[in-house]
């Protein structure tokens, strides 16, 4: 019989992820064949499986934790914000189209429901240990009813819940006591013990209001985790970018554009592990300032992502700046450094057709309403025009690797391709070529481009000897910190909480 454990929050951004990614980490460390397992997850960054199907990043991350291959069936149900109260809903991988909140809440639900069931069967027929993330607060108790996400879980699942609570957000033993207070007995009975997050501190200071948070819930805390900076691992929410504390001051800048519908920008996060490099989140009211480069990244709405650098100014100060040094796009961004968006339709905004930056001689199109979802592989041709060639050919018929995840096709003018296609879509249903590139401009369908080390060594190379600095080679140090922040959170956890009492959660009771 497969073992759970769930952990839930007293709020987003608590450290659910985390803590299941930890346990993940733990338990197969200790011989378990372990999966991660989220309901619904709502999330912009999304990774494609095996499968060809989507899910959030998290758990993709909680798989990596767990050494196993990531599934459609660790995350089910997927819902990608749009606006306006619309997500696209993504089943078992697969998008079943745009809905609103409440068409879905109240004629979807069971639809839902059916497929997480199936889904947590699949994984409990395969795997030992199943880790299940709950999502928001379990405490939502106008939409319990609705619940497929925190304690219906739980029940389905017949899983005891670690809850765990965010200290920096102010207001820890409150949301503590608040959560158990306002649950029925039927539910509180499946919360066995708690955690609290991101302390800092003397925790001497803290441990009467632990005392304290232990009558009233009747329920042990399990311990307190500290707020480690060595940490570095995938942000799964665009609120993130706001809170997020980018190194500055280093030898080469990356700028980004925060575009408002930013999307997948985990494309970026292994630029963070590079001892050398800062980056500069540039929203469309900001000055872009003194960088070394540009990323557009992607976007869930092109269209209107244009139609915003347009409107602020910062379309014209992208064109300017792209005299000057490397302009970058990835899959939305792709599209917006074209000369033209297609959208006669009105399928992505009600702005229809647009002009793009007209930094790369392509036009793409979104008469096509299938969403490509495909994992992907690719070679970096011999012969690439513009500055790409020069950046990228010492590694000239390379693999990199990547995913889709994007709606629309790309017509190549006098831009070449940045990349020969082995496995996966590109550009266009040929799926021979992906990118392209002209002048200082390149870009790619491939999200995770950057996380292909030699692609952004070259790239960091060329710019790192433009400006006078010594080229770096040796290990990848995205891949090595990543790992040993998986094994240090796991370590912390080890440390910190009271593993007896979840060794009894998981297997005894």
């Amino acid at each position: 019989m497969t073992n759970c454990i769930m952990v839930q929050g007293t709020s987003s951004n608590a450290g659910k992820s985390m803590l299941v990614a930890a346990l993940c980490r733990i338990y197969k460390n200790r011989g378990y064949k372990v999966a991660p397992f989220k309901s619904q997850n709502m999330s912009l960054n999304s990774y494609t499986t095996k499968e060809n199907g989507e899910i959030g990043i998290a758990q993709m991350l909680q798989a990596e934790a767990a050494m196993v291959e990531p599934s459609i069936h660790m995350n089910p149900v997927l819902l990608k914000p749009k606006g306006d109260f619309t997500s696209n809903v993504i089943i078992q991988g697969k998008s079943i189209g745009n809905m609103n909140f409440y068409d879905y809440q109240h004629k979807y639900h069971d639809t839902a429901f059916n497929a997480i069931k199936e889904s947590f069967k699949i994984l409990s027929d395969e795997y030992d240990v199943i880790i299940i993330e709950g999502a928001g607060s379990p405490a939502e108790i106008n939409m319990r009813d609705q619940d497929i996400a925190n304690m219906e879980i739980a029940h389905l699942a017949d899983a005891n819940v670690i809850l765990i609570a965010d200290i920096e957000m102010g207001g820890v033993f409150a949301a503590i006591a608040g959560t158990y207070v306002l649950l029925d007995d039927y539910d509180r009975s499946r919360l066995k013990a708690t955690v609290i997050n991101k302390f800092r501190g003397n925790l001497d200071i803290l441990k009467p209001g632990l005392d304290r948070i232990e009558e009233i819930t009747g329920e042990p805390v399990l311990g307190v985790l500290p707020y480690d900076e060595t940490l570095k691992l995938p942000e799964e929410d665009s609120a993130s970018l706001t809170t997020h504390v980018f190194a500055e001051d280093k030898d080469i800048t990356i700028g980004v554009i925060r575009l408002p519908k930013i999307a997948n920008f985990t494309d970026i996060d292994p630029f963070e592990y590079e001892e050398d490099v800062a980056l500069k989140m540039i929203r469309v009211n900001d000055e872009i300032g003194d960088v070394d480069a540009l990323i557009i990244p992607g976007t869930r709405n092109s269209t209107e992502d244009m139609y915003a650098l347009r409107e602020s100014g910062l379309a014209d100060k992208i064109v300017e700046k792209s005299q000057e040094i490397p302009v970058v796009g990835i899959c939305g961004g792709l599209q917006i450094l074209g000369n033209v968006i297609h959208d006669d339709e009105k399928r992505e905004s009600k702005h229809g057709t647009l002009d793009g930056l007209g930094l790369l001689d392509i036009e793409s199109n979104f008469s096509r309403a299938e969403k490509i979802v495909t994992q992907s592989e690719a070679t970096i041709p011999e012969e690439i025009e513009g500055l790409a060639g020069e950046i990228f050919k010492d590694i000239a018929g390379e693999k990199v690797t990547g995913y889709e995840i994007h709606e629309g096709t790309t017509e190549l003018k006098s831009a070449s391709a940045l990349l020969d296609i082995q496995k996966g879509q590109g550009n266009n249903d040929d799926g021979v070529i992906d990118g392209a590139s002209n002048g200082n401009a390149f870009a790619t369908y491939f999200h995770g481009i950057f996380h292909n080390y030699n692609f952004r060594r070259e790239f960091l190379n060329y710019i790192r000897v433009k400006k006078g600095l010594e080229a770096k080679y040796g290990d990848d140090p995205y891949e090595t910190q990543k790992d040993y922040s998986l094994n240090r959170l796991a370590e912390i956890v080890e440390e910190h909480l009271d593993m007896d009492i979840i060794d009894k959660l998981l297997f005894d009771e």
